[in-house]
């Protein structure tokens, strides 16, 4: 079945295509500690990190520099709204106007002033294989060689995106040789930065051909030092297919960002909810598509209308000030002296919770997990730091208690922490239960069930937030 390309619109009028799949949850082989470049942004242990070790968790936007280069304060404006990444679309020249070294250079240097991590992405390879004016990912490192002298010294700022979408669905197959090419091109070249690259399937992988890889694209970096990027429209459109996805990288210890992502689209309806609660909650990265400059028909991906930072849309509202949005989740780089949580904590640890900004002193009970800020934090270094018990995601999508059944008297599988619902592991609950998940409208049940629906009508509360009592006449 095909669809309309899943990703950016011009206003030039281009149309591409996405195909709908089945997403699996085929186990890959897993991969242990990274041996990463020792400088700048890298991967360690499937996660991203900073030179000096601290976690990094994207949180940013996109921007379509390349057809709006006049647009100059655009990457200030999207870190004024909290974004500690850009995403920003440059071109190598093979399909628009090339993006030069010096370009480069200024680029790099507005993402510095307005303290984000720059990701720069070549855009002229998406679709590649359906799409006749797109380039090759072997295209594309030739850019990026070719403006080695911009991006030098750059590792702790930077990350370079070798190429957008880099298949359509016509022998996305050979995505896996092509990137494995494109990753020693540049590392023969001196090139150390962190890399990303997309997946085919114009960034989808409904085949499954990023997943599979993965482990052996990974490994095929001499550095160590690659990032996956999904980009997640029509085909995620369920929470189900969304933790799927991104539990088959942070389980086998692949680092795994969402490059891109909105709230709708005309190939389906992305769960932009499940997206950014369960990037939250397993301590991913996402990047929302985009700022502003959309057309053809998919104007409404823009987040601020006409590039105007005091004119949000709703997706932009929703992305910026929703929940587990970038307002509220975003840390900036230590590199420019941030690091904390939003109100000052301390990273964020692997099973998505945040880091004691006070360490040790607040856990009494020395079992690493402390009290801060009226929710759970792991100590530094404790045993729950790197898993622990409880923490991360439930199959349902909601989260594990951290301090399991003591979090739930009266035995049913559902505790109560931080001020919001979570399920004990191993208990009834655990694999699903009564509740939980999103039912066909978009919201989520309610897992506490008619308990939480006082009028009868098929709505509750839970977690100062609507849901759905499953079975009822609104569950439809």
């Amino acid at each position: 079945m095909r669809k309309p390309r899943s990703t950016l619109i011009t206003t030039a009028g281009m149309a591409f295509a996405a195909a709908l799949g089945l997403l699996g949850s085929l186990a890959g082989p897993s991969v242990g500690a990274a041996e990463a470049a020792p400088t700048g942004i890298r991967v360690s242990d499937g996660r991203v990190v900073e030179a000096n070790g601290n976690a990094f968790v994207m949180r940013g936007i996109n921007h379509a520099y390349t057809w709006y280069p006049e647009q100059t304060t655009a990457i200030a404006d999207i870190a004024a709204k909290g974004a500690n990444t850009v995403r920003v679309v440059l071109s190598s020249g093979d399909r628009w106007t090339k993006t030069s070294a010096s370009q480069v250079s200024a680029l790099i240097g507005q993402c510095k002033a307005a303290e984000v991590i720059c990701v720069l992405e070549v855009h002229d390879t998406t679709g590649y294989g359906e799409d006749g004016a797109a380039t090759t990912l072997d295209k594309a490192a030739d850019y990026w060689i070719g403006v080695k002298s911009a991006l030098a010294g750059q590792e702790d700022y930077v990350v370079v995106n070798i190429g957008n979408e880099p298949y359509g669905n016509t022998n996305a197959a050979a995505w896996t040789g092509a990137t494995k090419s494109a990753i020693s091109k540049l590392r023969n070249a001196g090139i150390d930065h962190a890399l990303m690259v997309d997946a085919p399937n114009w960034g989808q992988d409904w085949s499954g051909t990023m997943r599979d890889n993965a482990a052996s694209v990974f490994a095929s970096d001499p550095d160590r030092n690659t990032v996956f990027s999904i980009h997640m429209y029509g085909v995620y459109d369920t929470a189900a297919e969304v933790q799927d996805y991104l539990h088959h990288f942070t389980d086998n210890k692949l680092p795994i960002v969402v490059g891109e992502f909105g709230d709708q689209h005309s190939d389906g309806n992305p769960d932009e909810d499940a997206i950014m609660a369960t990037a939250q909650s397993l301590g991913v990265g996402y990047i929302g598509w985009s700022w502003s400059g959309n057309g053809s028909g998919v104007e409404y991906l823009d987040m601020a209308n006409g590039f105007d930072a005091n004119s949000l849309t709703n997706w932009g509202n929703r992305f910026i000030n929703g929940a587990n949005g970038i307002a509220a989740t975003s840390v900036t780089a230590t590199v420019y002296g941030g690091g904390g949580e939003p109100g000052g904590g301390g990273g964020t640890a692997p099973n998505g919770y945040p880091y004691c900004v006070h360490g040790s002193s607040s856990d009494p009970d020395g079992d690493g997990w402390g009290w801060e800020d009226n929710r759970s934090c792991v100590v530094p270094g404790s045993g729950a730091d790197g898993g622990g018990t409880g923490g991360g995601t439930a199959p349902n999508g909601y989260p594990y208690c951290v301090h399991g059944s003591s979090s739930d008297p009266d035995g049913d599988g559902w505790g109560w922490e931080d001020s919001r619902s979570c399920v004990v592991p191993g208990s009834g609950a655990d694999g699903g239960g009564t509740g939980g998940g999103t039912a066909p409208n978009g919201y989520p049940y309610c897992v506490h069930g008619s308990s939480s629906d006082p009028d009868g009508d098929g709505w509750g509360w839970e977690d100062n937030r609507s849901c759905v009592v499953p079975g009822s006449g609104a569950d439809s």
